[in-house]
């Protein structure tokens, strides 16, 4: 044939919807619910805290966070390295002072517990890496005793959408977030009509009366 009768039809688009996260009130009662969630021990209180608390304040994916070595955290610096995330990349992300005193609180505790394995956030009751399984189980409790509805890829989602209206950049953020395309990124530019509104303020013309209206 000459020519291929279906580059005539259109092809269907591809639905775009906006990412689920939760918003500054749900994610801040969260945390406070699993700080203070009845824990046989300070280890498991203090690693579960620092746990969500990483999510939601470093935006790492479900791996990226269980694959965490005690040594890919920096206090002092206040960075996470993390190694070989999506695509086989590795990047550094940095933490405010806020998460950096979560994770020292915590490490502290792993140290008096006398927890040796290579991974940063521990199992309870062996010395070995907080597994899939257990985080799981962690979710759902957590989930039940909060009231609050959340993936640990919506935490993601609250991270990259709180960063956007707290005024972070989309190119910083893409590093942050470990995107190999800044178009992944963009999709936060709209995951706040909140957001969107208060932008809508900074028009040079709003301060104007117009006559006749």
């Amino acid at each position: 044939m000459a020519n291929n009768p279906m580059c005539d039809i259109e092809k269907p688009r591809l639905e775009k919807r906006l990412p689920t996260k939760l918003t500054k009130q749900d994610a801040l009662r969260l945390l406070e619910v699993i700080y203070n969630y009845p824990a046989e021990s300070k280890f498991l209180q203090y690693r579960n805290h620092a746990i969500f608390s990483t999510f939601v304040f470093a935006g790492l994916r479900k791996q990226e966070l269980l694959n965490l070595k005690y040594t890919d955290i920096d206090i002092e610096n206040m960075t996470i390295f993390v190694r070989q995330g999506k695509g086989n990349k590795d990047r550094f992300v940095p933490i405010n002072y806020t998460l950096a005193q979560i994770l020292k609180r915590y490490a502290e505790e792993r140290k008096r517990k006398n927890k040796t394995c290579p991974e940063f956030f521990a199992s309870l009751n062996r010395n070995a890496g907080y597994t899939n399984d257990g985080l799981k189980r962690l979710v759902i409790q957590m989930s039940n005793a909060s009231g609050v509805t959340f993936t640990v890829h919506k935490l993601r989602h609250t991270f990259a959408t709180l960063m956007i209206e707290g005024g972070c950049d989309i190119y910083s953020l893409s590093k942050m977030m470990g995107h190999s395309d800044i178009k992944t990124t963009t999709i936060y530019l709209s995951a706040s009509a909140e957001h969107l509104r208060a932008q809508m303020t900074k028009h040079p013309m709003n301060d104007l009366l117009v006559r006749g209206l």
